[in-house]
């Protein structure tokens, strides 16, 4: 298949090999050995399916001994021994450099991998709760191994083959002791880089699993404009196509034709959702094959030579034959394109399986759907929305984690499943936001599974077709409605970041959920909090999987404060924490920890209410955490802009904005002839309103409001409004050398918590009494925690008073 060029790199270097009689070695890098066994001594060069780049620029020289008995490879991270014979756990043992415990890090052939972080699922189809993760590259251990032994591999001609038959082992051990990262780095360099996603996939996506009209659709995505609610995907279930008529031969999950009852004009529906800024996804269960009912079956018939003069026959789905993908994606696929598909949800269920075994129908689908969305888009637009189909998979982002079942349980391990499956690479997991099915109407589960769609990779929201499980904010409660609301306008707000960390991934295999382990590796905490990650550099969020308290409509999260910085504020709250600890948090439904260090710069579209689309916003609000230096790189694609010309060259346009703590100073580069405000949090001093001077270059700008915001959603503090200015230099805000962030009377504060619970008017006395004593903090919680009360009705007030030390 020439049309679909996949460049691969497989062969090694001929010094990095170590070979003899049925054994072969290859020292890829300091932190990679490939070791293969072959029956046959024929050994494999060509690229597989997960390892695609086996020559690395650097790489260890080895001392080597080789006896009649056996082999010893050293390098400054390994030490190897091998006797000659088949594999075995006696026989191949490894000893690494970099012990991660008491006992040193030992590696032997075959043994059951221990202590190993997970890596990701197939999918959550049917899941109410935990699944098995397998196993990915990290491990306490400090090493891990891939078995690539039965995968793929790239016949040099466009297509997949199936390995030799014979005994044989092909495998990859890395080993990185607590150096989590280099790992990860050269799984990347192995296997391949995550590509960069186009802008609108950051936004928040729409599907339902229903039998919608053109007219119902348009109203509804109109509805969500009315409500203030941006979107900048419309997921066309398969209702879309033929599924029920009588002309259609099978079950009706396949299908290419579009159902003119509920479609009459495909085109001017596409067209419409494109007026919208929405960009249009069809769901293709392909399994089914191309039945004779299809528009598409009579070029399919020609172009495949299948006899129909006797019968018309179905064509059958066979993804192991190169013509029959031409087909796919040139005939069938380019057909529905042509009338404004923008990409494919590519809903494959029916398991690794195909005419010849071994060839795994999903990974087929996913690469050349990959390699066709290049070839029609470029590579910056390219999109494929399917399962996970094992290691390799990152480089078909994004992956649809399947039918989840609508329940708390579901809820409580998708954090955690999103963040593990970074550590096999796979870091655009788009889940059933809300679940899929099953379960029972609970608004607060609905609210707070929102919040964690949009402070996740992806945020789509989906149903099944239930008349009563639709995911319409408006047709919840009130509360829940407001903050799926605000939290839907967040994550377009949230695009200027997500959508520069979606470019780093690219460029620097930095995804944008990680594990707390893989900055603290050394930490135990980290290891404790495996629903609490990264959020790129700037933020840490523990999401909240457990009900409120009826009693005080708080729920708690317990989270650790990594040693990022000195404190961390929640962006949401304004709550200034001291760091490196663990603490409760406790939160009403309207917000969930999210959690800024000291130094943060976190960019936002200024517009409270973005438009469809998620383009380049007209202006920017930053928030900023003062304590210590940062620096924070706005990346955008000018081809996002909203006055950019069809044609006009992809470039990035860099805004590089710093914070320097000792001069009290932020400089934005290249305001870009926009507007900008400043938010500093927690920063609510009024006299710090009269320190604060704006320059644009050396000339002063004028027209700058400056004051103090505690109302809103986000965090409290000092914030400064910048007008559009013509000037192309940098822009400076000074204020004091060296400030700090505010410490702040929590009185205010009690007394409200205290008469907005539900508790005995007694216990309401005695809690106020407490907070309003000259005593240290430590010894008010002392006295907290010995009330005889439910602990939800003081953990809010413990998490206050030991929030911040000053």
């Amino acid at each position: 298949m020439p049309d679909y060029p996949f460049a691969t790199n497989p062969v090694a270097d001929q010094d990095a090999i170590v070979s003899g009689p049925n054994y072969r070695f290859t020292l890829i890098n300091n932190n990679v050995l490939r070791f293969e066994w072959a029956e046959d001594n024929i050994f494999e060069d060509r690229a597989s399916i997960f390892a695609i780049n086996r020559r690395f620029s650097e790489r260890p020289k080895p001392l080597i001994r080789d006896t009649e008995h056996g082999l010893e490879i050293v390098t400054p991270t390994l030490h190897l021994s091998y006797d000659k014979k088949r594999f075995s756990p006696n026989g191949l043992v490894a000893d690494l450099k970099g012990s991660t415990t008491l006992w040193g890090a030992q590696w032997r052939y075959g043994q059951k991998p221990e202590r190993n972080l997970g890596g990701t699922a197939r999918t959550l189809d049917e899941i109410d709760g935990r699944c098995d993760v397998g196993s990915g590259v990290i491990s306490r251990n400090g090493f891990a191994t891939i078995d690539d032994s039965t995968s793929m591999l790239f016949d040099g001609k466009g297509f997949v083959t199936t390995r030799r038959e014979g005994d044989r082992v092909d495998g990859y051990l890395f080993y990185y002791g607590l150096d989590y990262r280099a790992g990860m780095k050269a799984f990347f360099e192995l296997s391949g880089h995550t590509p960069r996603l186009p802008r609108w996939s950051l936004g928040n996506w729409w599907s339902r699993y229903h039998k919608y009209t053109a007219e119902e659709y348009l109203n509804l995505m109109d509805k969500f404009r009315e409500q203030g609610i941006p979107l900048s995907v419309a997921v066309v279930d398969m209702d879309w196509h033929l599924v029920h008529e009588k002309e259609v031969p099978h079950a009706g999950w396949t299908g290419y034709t579009w159902n003119r009852k509920f479609f009459p004009d495909p085109e001017g529906f596409a067209a419409s959702l494109h007026e919208r800024n929405l960009k249009m996804t069809l769901n293709d269960h392909p399994h089914s094959g191309v039945a004779c009912h299809e528009e598409q079956y009579e070029e399919m018939a020609k172009f495949l030579g299948h006899d129909t003069s006797v019968e018309k026959t179905t064509i059958l789905f066979d993804p192991t034959n190169p013509r029959f993908v031409d087909a796919f994606f040139n005939i069938l696929h380019r057909s529905l394109e042509k009338k404004g598909c923008d990409f494919w949800w590519m809903d494959w269920q029916q398991g690794p399986y195909s005419k010849i075994p071994g060839l795994d129908p999903l990974w087929l689908l996913n690469h050349y759907q990959w390699l066709d969305q290049i070839r029609q888009v470029g590579e910056n637009n390219a999109m494929v929305f399917s399962r996970y189909a094992g290691p390799g998979s990152h480089r078909y982002p994004i992956g649809f984690s399947g039918d989840t079942v609508i329940s708390w349980d579901s809820l409580r391990f998708q954090p955690e499943f999103t963040a593990t499956a970074s550590n096999i690479g796979y870091g655009w997991w788009s889940h059933d936001i809300g679940g899929h099915y099953g379960g029972y109407r609970d608004d607060e589960l609905f609210a707070r599974w929102a919040q964690l769609g949009v402070l996740s990779p992806i945020m789509r929201l989906h149903s099944t077709d239930n008349m009563w499980g639709s995911k319409e904010p408006w047709e919840y409660r009130p509360q829940s409605e407001q903050v799926v609301r605000y939290f839907m306008q967040l994550r377009h707000r949230l695009i200027p970041y997500l959508y520069t960390l979606n470019v780093r991934f690219a460029q620097h295999d930095e995804p944008l959920v990680e594990p707390l382990y893989w900055r603290y590796p050394a930490r135990k905490e980290a290891y404790q909090y495996l629903n609490e990650y990264f959020f790129g550099p700037s933020l840490v969020v523990a999401p909240i999987v457990d009900p409120v308290s009826p009693k005080t409509l708080h729920a708690v999260v317990k989270a650790w404060l990594p040693p990022t910085a000195a404190r961390h504020v929640d962006i949401f709250t304004g709550t200034v924490y001291d760091s490196n600890r663990e603490v409760e948090m406790w939160r009403t439904l309207e917000n969930v920890p999210t959690l800024a260090p000291e130094g943060a710069i976190i960019p936002l579209d200024a517009a409270s209410e973005p438009a469809n689309g998620g383009g380049n916003p007209e202006a920017f609000e930053l928030l900023v955490v003062i304590g210590q230096d940062g620096k924070f790189d706005i990346i955008e694609d000018v081809t996002d802009d909203a006055e950019s010309n069809k044609g006009i060259r992809s470039v990035d346009r860099i805004t590089h904005v710093e914070w320097n703590q000792a001069s009290g100073r932020l400089t934005i580069d290249k305001p870009t002839r926009r507007a900008w405000s400043v938010r500093f949090l927690s920063v609510l001093d009024q006299d710090q309103i009269q320190n604060v001077s704006v320059k644009a270059g050396d000339a002063s700008v004028e027209n700058v409001q400056i004051g103090i915001e505690t109302s809103g959603k986000l965090s409290p503090g000092l914030v400064v409004k910048l007008p559009t200015s013509s000037h192309d230099g940098p822009i400076t805000i000074q204020m004091k050398e060296n400030p700090q962030l505010s410490v702040v009377d929590l009185s205010d504060k009690f007394r409200k918590l205290i008469l907005d619970f539900q508790m005995d008017f007694a216990l309401k006395h005695d809690l106020y009494a407490i907070l309003q004593e000259e005593k240290p903090a430590v010894v008010k919680v002392g006295e907290l925690l010995n009330l005889p009360c439910d602990k939800s009705l003081v953990g809010p007030f413990v998490e206050l008073l030991i929030a911040d030390s000053r």
